[in-house]
Parts: structure tokens; sequence; C-alpha cells
């Protein structure tokens, strides 16, 4: 039977966990929400309303959803932004600073609905932030996971690694109670085992062992996490009743994966070429730097950076896409094009391949600039996909 597993998608963008999802088969979502603050235009909800008629969609801060209203669901994902995840505490009150911060209320809606998993997304260096106090953000999300009752497990994925044409790093955050049929791959089997053979993410993304395992004790109370938890985890990782096991681990060679060759169009409108007139700043921007500099309170350092690819090499995934790609900016992508031999900007179109995305995903009337800013935001739609086929599977085997 198709679509009979229900999702919650939360910060859905323009879409990409549903069509990953969807795309993997008996995956089904009853409820998203889609908001960009201080927006008087929702153009990524105007573009995701536009693919997907069906289910419950919600245009409004998630701070003013009401979990009671949000269906009960298999599966709740969401690539929530990267923010400041920590709590203050004062002797009167204890847990504050909630208002705004949106890994509450994602917490919030967890501990109302209580969905036997949850996948999210978020940047990779979630696992060592802040700079002066490293992983207590993400020790306070484990935390919170593990006081209700949840395993996690996480891992770094940077979808070259299998196959995609972007290389793109991303930390997914999966968790399951312990009476789900995933959660009996967790037993009687060392953490060792979870993680690069038994676990969701072993299961689905092979890897080898790259560093030396490590144990990190959580603490329950989220107010100590704040106020004294300093440990940087490493790019996978398995935490039960607050014990953590962490490793670094890296990819298997991938043989005959994509590459940002692959994605370019051809018979490019020539408003993407760069102006003979500007090709010296992009020459400038893109190349390395060593020179003094002077703060605004006076202070003088020397800053150097290296050199980034000018063109980029079309044989290999592309660097990671950001919000920015349609300015003129230093990490923007320029490649020479193969039909005419000049430099030229990725399209729009381009950038949707890059990620996944059918061709003109983003054309539904949003300005083209926001067009590049949804792919930055946005996740590679072929790296979720393995994921649901994967969770189906381990759901649906038998003991």
């Amino acid at each position: 039977m198709a679509n009979n597993y229900e999702i919650v998608e939360l910060f859905a963008g323009v879409g990409g966990f549903r069509l990953g999802l969807e795309a993997s088969g008996k995956w089904k979502v009853v409820f998203s929400n889609q908001w960009e603050p201080g927006k008087k235009k929702q153009w990524a909800s105007d573009c995701y309303e536009s693919h997907f008629p069906s289910g419950i969609h919600i245009n409004d801060d998630i701070a003013s959803v009401k979990a009671e209203n949000i269906p009960n669901h298999t599966l709740l994902v969401g690539g929530f932004p990267c923010q400041d995840y920590s709590v203050a505490a004062t002797l009167a009150k204890g847990i504050q600073g909630k208002k705004g911060v949106l890994w509450w209320e994602i917490n919030r809606i967890i501990e109302m609905k209580r969905p036997p998993y949850i996948l999210l997304e978020n940047v990779d260096r979630l696992l060592k932030s802040p700079a002066k106090q490293r992983g207590r953000d993400f020790a306070v999300i484990l935390s919170c996971l593990n006081n209700l009752g949840y395993n996690v497990e996480w891992r770094v994925i940077n979808a070259a690694d299998y196959g995609f044409p972007q290389r793109r790093r991303r930390t997914f955050i999966f968790a399951n109670l312990p009476q789900t049929p995933v959660a009996k791959n967790y037993h009687n089997v060392s953490t060792k085992e979870i993680l690069i053979q038994k676990g969701f993410f072993a299961r689905t993304f092979k890897a080898v062992i790259k560093g030396t395992i490590k144990s990190i004790d959580i603490p329950k109370d989220l107010v100590q996490i704040t106020n004294t938890f300093s440990n940087p985890f490493s790019n996978a990782g398995f935490c039960s009743n607050h014990a953590c096991t962490t490793i670094d681990l890296m990819a298997e060679p991938f043989v005959d994966g994509k590459t940002l060759g692959s994605v370019l169009e051809k018979d490019v409108d020539k408003k993407y070429y760069i102006k003979e007139q500007d090709l010296e700043i992009w020459t400038r921007m893109k190349g390395s730097k060593s020179e003094m500099r002077t703060t605004r309170e006076g202070f003088v350092y020397h800053y150097t950076e290296g050199a980034i690819p000018y063109p980029e090499p079309l044989d290999r995934p592309s660097r990671t896409m950001l919000t920015s790609e349609s300015s003129k900016n230093r990490s923007t992508h320029v490649v020479k094009d193969p039909q005419t031999g000049r430099l030229r900007l990725l399209t729009p179109i381009e950038c949707e391949r890059l990620d996944g995305f059918p061709d003109n995903w983003t054309n539904t009337g949003m300005p083209e600039k926001f067009r590049y800013f949804c792919m930055g935001n946005a996740l590679v739609v072929g790296v979720i996909e393995m994921m649901g086929k994967k969770l189906i599977e381990m759901i649906e085997e038998k003991a």
C-alpha cells in the first residue's frame, strides 16, 4: 500500500524533504509549515503550495501553531534554521529564553505529539557551536530528545560522497522511540556496531572509521549544559539515556558520481555571462589575499585567505551553494560555458539541479534572486530519498 506513513514537515522551505520522502514511496505529508520572518511576500510558502495542494499547509510563525492542532504522524521532519539553542537560568524561573529560538518550537511539538520517528537537518557546524563553548548547542538538543525518551543518531552527510553533484555537508539527526521496529537494531550490539553497521545512518550511508571513538555523558539538566558543557562532537554518533558515543567517519570512495558539468544547461541567456569590464573584479575576488586591514576600532591585523577555483572545475562536484549565489560575491560559482568558452554564472535551473529539484521548481512567480536564495537554503533531495527508502525498509523488515 502506498502512502501509509504520515509526515509532518516543519520549516518546509520549497519542499525538499517532501520531494525526497514521497519519491521514496509510502510516505504522505499531512501537515506542513513554512514562514519567512520579516517578509511581506511569502515566496517559499507560495512555491510549496503550488506543488503540493494536498495536506494542511500553514504559512504562520511556528510559535503561533498549536501542537494539538497538528495531526498525529509517524515521522516529523524539518530543516530548522541555525540559531542559538542555549537556555538561560535564574534561581526563580529556571529555564528561560525559549521564545524565538526555533529548536524549542520543535521540542514543544515533539513533547505533545510523540512521533515514533524524527529526522532533522542543520548545518555541520552545529556539532561544535558556539565557538566559546564547543558542542553546547548540540548537547542541548540531545538532552531534550533523551529527556523525552528518544534514542538519537546523527551523521554529517556530504551529498557528493554518495554520487550527487554538490559538496553539500549537513548534519542530520535521526531519533526514534525505544518501542519502534528500528530501535531493535540497537539491542545487544555495541555502539560501534550501531555507528558503522546496524544503525539507520550506517545502513543508509556506507562509511569507514576515520578517528577514535569517544564517550560523552550529557547532563539531563539543560541549565547545567548551558552553564558548563563544552565538548565538541564528531561527525557521527549515537546517544541514549544521556550516554553518547561519537566518532569521525569517512565515506567510502564513490565511483562515477555526478559532476558540476553534468547539470549545465545549453544555450544559456546572455544575461548570465560576465561582462568584459567586470572580469577583473571577479578575478580579484576569487584570488588569494594577504594584506593588512584595519577594524572600525582602529586595530590593524594581517588578513589572509586562499584562492577559490576560477572558473569552477566541471569534472567534479560543485562547491556548496550559498544563499548569496545570485550576487557578485567571492563564493558565487563562475563556470566556463562549454558551448561558448566564456565565463558565466549558474542559472536558477542549474542551481535547482545541484540540489536535485526538477527544472523550474522555483519558477512560481518569485524574483530570480529569491530562486537562488531558496536553493542556497535547500537540502539535496536525493539524500532525503535515500533516507526515506531505508527507513521504510527498517520499519517493515521482519524480526
